[in-house]
């Protein structure tokens, strides 16, 4: 019974550690895909919404999380958007179209 215990308590610890480095690499990837369509990230809204096993192109069972964020174009607006990471890396993503202003 203990070493049960134990076993859940570690996988939990993990967990809770690989999800911390996870956030961390959505808001890296999402900082990469906003600065290359001239959007601001905000960066307190990244959230973790969905978690699932995927395969990699390896065949490989990972994490497949799903992360919502929301964006703004002008500072005083935001549109939802959303990526997904398998293990740490970029899986796919989602910005909705938005009209750019013209200074």
């Amino acid at each position: 019974m203990e070493i049960l215990l134990i076993v859940i308590l570690i996988a939990s610890a993990w967990f809770w550690l690989d999800s911390i480095g996870s956030r961390e690499a959505a808001i890296q990837h999402g900082n990469a895909l906003v600065d290359r369509t001239n959007l601001q990230l905000l960066d307190e809204t990244v959230a973790c919404t969905r978690l699932r096993l995927g395969r990699n192109s390896r065949g490989r069972v990972q994490l497949l999380r799903t992360y919502e964020f929301d964006v703004s174009a002008h500072g005083s607006d935001r549109m939802a958007c959303q990526l997904q990471l398998l293990g740490r890396q970029l899986h796919s993503w989602h910005i909705p179209p938005y009209l750019q202003a013209v200074h």
